[in-house]
């Protein structure tokens, strides 16, 4: 299948060609065409599956001049993601996109919605322009994108505020990775007679990325992650962290160990969180260190390597990092660094992931590695005139074994270093392994505390602002 048989507008289906999309993915094919006869829509489909174009696409094929569609995120990160994406379907249509989320004055936020055909924004920001009065809108489309992740963050009741404001006669989409009962009953109240669209877990797994684990003592989370590096080398990583305050403080070990590094977090004023991002879109940057919420929304297609330097406490969130590497066909890496204190999430983890336990590289197994590299680099080269030349000119100083040891001295990036050994060894990692799950699954803590914790936290520094864009 591929999407001239989905009857889009000429319009949209120039700028699919043009952007290089070949076949649809399983959400877009299931949900494209339902979405074009005009059903509301339930859809069950993990991050980076394709569903800003499964809802996208279609609704920018139905709109017409007048018309309004209004798309909810959780995070201002999606929001602006969402809404370049959309900006960049509807290319030839001529449609404005108004993006609201934060950082912006009112009058500004308010002249944008009124002159956008699409408006993407967070629920907190939204409801507030609603209930003050300073927007009316009734949308003919509303979408909710990521659904589990404003349960998780403390929106539900904000949304169901929400859809007091918009018209009862709309077409309405709901997206989420996962269906909790909250999500499910409120499907039930804002959608009239849904299609509900299913991806399987054989659908969603991306059999591109390679998962490893690393078993290790908490004091040795830094020098595991600046061995791994060192001997993984990455092109492009994220490292993610549970809490605001190591984002920072691994961002400066990372940059201080020679690496292109950038913290994400919460706490950052939006004129620098946009900064990094775009950085890191555009290969300023190499790695970026980020905590869940912040990277939520982030959508880069060369990731080589995702590190958790902290294993997240549920399968839902491995899923959603692990995601951001091995898309648009590519291999990616996925690793983590995991304490016998986080053995209960690793496996439930397992559950759902074919994650492959290893062994921290040696120092002797870095350099190794790295000798192997550039003997593979060497091989590859073709010798130029140039080069004859050079090599000619040096032999009037130095003997061949002499010039070739210097111009191989050269192609090394930088001598690792550290200690020797790094975590356990595989067989002391399965034993302790082993054990914890007779003992009951290991000493990790529950969720619940941090899960309300998190809530109450990201609640308290409710989204502001907005922009447009024409």
């Amino acid at each position: 299948m591929n999407f001239k048989d989905f009857n889009l507008k000429e319009e949209i289906l120039k700028r699919v060609e043009e952007i290089g999309f070949e076949k649809p993915s399983p959400i877009q094919e299931k949900a494209i065409p339902v979405v074009l006869e005009g059903r509301d829509v339930v859809a069950q489909a993990q991050t980076g599956t394709g569903k800003t174009a499964a809802f996208g696409l279609p609704i920018l094929s139905k709109m017409t001049k007048g018309q309004k569609a209004l798309v909810i995120t959780p995070t201002r990160e999606l929001a602006i993601q969402v809404s370049e994406e959309i900006f960049k379907f509807g290319k030839y249509l001529g449609f404005h996109t108004a993006t609201v989320y934060g950082g912006s004055s009112y009058s500004r936020q308010i002249t944008h919605i009124k002159n956008a055909e699409f408006i993407v924004a967070t629920p907190g920001r939204l409801l507030d322009l609603l209930k003050s009065g300073r927007i009316d809108i009734a949308p003919e489309y509303v979408i909710l994108d990521e659904a589990d992740e404003m349960l998780d963050m403390g929106f539900l009741d904000d949304i169901k505020e929400i859809f007091k404001f918009v018209p009862n006669d709309r077409q309405t989409l709901l997206f989420s990775a996962t269906m909790p009962t909250a999500i499910k009953e409120l499907a039930k109240t804002i959608l009239k007679n849904p299609e509900f669209i299913t991806i399987t877990k054989k659908q969603v797994t991306n059999e591109n990325i390679k998962e490893y684990i690393y078993v290790i003592d908490e004091n040795e989370r830094k020098d595991a992650l600046i061995r791994l590096f060192d001997y993984k080398n990455p092109s492009k990583a994220i490292v993610f962290c549970r809490m605001k305050r190591d984002v920072d403080d691994i961002a400066d070990y990372l940059s201080g160990a020679g690496i292109n590094a950038k913290g994400l977090h919460g706490d950052m004023d939006q004129r620098k969180r946009e900064e990094v991002i775009r950085g890191f879109k555009n290969d300023k940057i190499d790695v970026l260190v980020a905590t869940d919420v912040a990277a939520r929304g982030l959508d880069v297609n060369n990731v080589s390597h995702v590190f958790n330097y902290h294993l997240p406490l549920d399968p839902e969130s491995y899923v959603h990092r692990i995601g951001r590497t091995g898309r648009a066909g590519k291999e990616g890496m996925a690793i983590s660094l995991v304490t016998p204190h986080e053995f209960r999430a690793l496996s439930r983890i397992q559950k759902i992931s074919k994650i492959e336990l290893k062994e921290i590289p040696t120092l002797d197994d870095v350099k190794d590695n790295e000798i192997q590299k550039i003997i593979e680099k060497i091989s590859s080269v073709k010798i130029s005139p140039k080069a004859v030349e050079i090599v000619e000119e040096l032999q009037g100083e130095y003997d061949l074994f002499t010039i070739a040891a210097k111009f191989a001295n050269l192609l090394f990036s930088k001598e690792a270093d550290g200690r020797e050994k790094i975590g356990k060894s595989l067989d002391e990692a399965k034993r302790l392994i082993e054990r914890s799950k007779n003992q009951g699954g290991g000493q990790g803590r529950g969720s619940r505390n941090n899960r309300y914790s998190r809530n109450r936290n990201n609640r308290n520094s409710r989204d502001r602002g907005g922009r447009g864009r024409r």
